[in-house]
Parts: structure tokens; sequence; C-alpha cells
């Protein structure tokens, strides 16, 4: 498949496997994708997903422009509505994703990078939303999903000039969580996935709703989508769990219950 799938523990790393071609996206790697989505969605085991590229030049070069030449505009419109519908479901998972961005992430890479929870930057990695260059504009959530995170002005700074971020520059825009050296990018995330991993799963599930969903409203409706999301969890094994193991002065074993 052109995303492979491995398991460390609970913690699942998706890598989109095509270095030839700078790990960009056709049809296949799309479906494959999805399909390592659905499967990581009912798997309770895993309790994070890491995303990255193969090989060390790129994360994702974003769409496969050689397949897109060839393409119809019927085609081109399926594809777009793929790509979408695809980042939106990695988006929608009910447990933290990282993006470990290992080299250039362009075009739908940093869209990828965007549908995730947290992002982990190379000190070789380039970002940028550089479809205007292209005679297109961003068409699986970067206009929608970089507003919200860096400010509408600067959005439209970045999308409108088409141009490369450095790794300093996306850090201090918030782009980015981290950047480190490219041989720590990996490790680092893994063991970031590791330190999240041993939450309760439905409480972060719950946070990522909270936050998600929250930040899209106003602050009393915010708060009450927190409400309920807090309530959601008074019933469950893994909050009396915890109770226990910080009584008990030992650490909580959280099953998802």
């Amino acid at each position: 498949m052109s995303v492979l799938l491995q398991k460390e523990g609970a913690v699942a790393v998706l890598t989109i496997d095509r270095p030839h071609v700078h790990n960009c996206l056709n049809f296949a790697a799309l479906c494959s994708l999805r399909e390592r989505i659905a499967q990581l969605a009912l798997d309770r085991g895993t309790r994070v997903v890491v995303v990255t590229g193969s090989g060390e030049k790129a994360f994702c070069a974003g769409a496969d422009l050689k397949e897109r030449r060839g393409m119809e505009p019927q085609q081109v419109e399926a594809y777009i509505r793929m790509i979408r519908e695809t980042f939106s479901e990695l988006e929608r998972l009910p447990k933290p994703v990282i993006a470990a961005v290992n080299g250039l992430a362009l075009g739908g890479g940093t869209e990828l990078a965007l549908a995730c929870d947290l992002r982990v930057m190379s000190e070789t990695a380039q970002m940028g939303l550089t479809e205007t260059s292209l005679g297109i504009i961003p068409g699986a959530g970067g206009t929608q999903r970089l507003p919200r995170l860096v400010g509408k002005g600067l959005a439209k700074e970045l999308i409108f000039t088409a141009r490369r971020v450095l790794p300093d520059e996306a850090l201090q825009i918030g782009l980015v969580n981290r950047v480190v050296p490219a041989e720590r990018l990996l490790p680092d995330s893994l063991e970031l996935a590791r330190q999240i991993s041993e939450q309760a799963p439905l409480a972060l599930a719950q946070a990522k709703v909270a936050i998600d969903c929250g930040s899209e409203v106003e602050l009393a409706t915010g708060l009450m989508m927190e409400s309920q999301a807090y309530q959601l969890l008074i019933p469950t094994k893994d909050r009396l769990e915890g109770l226990a193991a910080f009584q008990e002065k030992r650490k909580p074993v959280y099953r998802g219950e």
C-alpha cells in the first residue's frame, strides 16, 4: 500500500511511502490513507497517531501533479473532494494526531499537517500553501485551517504570496509546535506521542472535541460544550482509576472504559 501502518505500543505511525515522488498523493495513495484512517478509528489499542513521510526529503509534496495533468475536469473535482474528505476524516479521529514533518510539505502536504492536532517540524523541512503559484487555491482545507491557526492576516499573506515557510518562522507564528534536528524528528515525535498515550484515552477524545468544536463558537456555547464533554467522563472507569491512582500515589492504568 502507498501508506504504511506500524504500531509501537499504543502509538500508530502512518508513513506516506512514495519517496520517489516526494510522497505526493495520487488517488491510490489517498485511498490507502483513507483505509488506514478508518482502521485506526476502530482500533481501541491505538491512542495516538503519528503521520510522516518516507525518506528524508519530503513529508508530502501535495497532489501528484503528473497524475493531475492527465485528468478531465470531473476527475479533478473528484480528486479534490477525495483529498478534502480524507483530511477531514483524519482531523476527526477520536485520538490525538501528530504530524512529524520530515521534509518538504507543500500545498496538500501542509494541508495534511494542518489536519493533525500537533506538528513537529524538522530543522531541514519547509512548509507552504503554494497553490496560487499554480493558478489554483488550497482545496483540502488550507484556506480554513491556516487562518484558525495563525490568524487571518498572516494566512492571507502566506497564501497570496505562495511562499515557503522555514522552521524558525513556522515556530514563531504558531504553525508548528516544535522544531527539532532532523535526526531527532521521529524519536521526539514518538516520545511526545508516548507521553500523550499515557493519559486517559476517553479524556483525550473529549478534550479534542471540546477544543475543536468550542473554538468555532462564542465563549458561552464553548463553555457549554466543555461541560457536556466533562459530564460524559464522570461515569467512566478511567475517571475512577485516575482518582484511585492519585490517592494511592501510583501511575494510573487507563483502559478506555
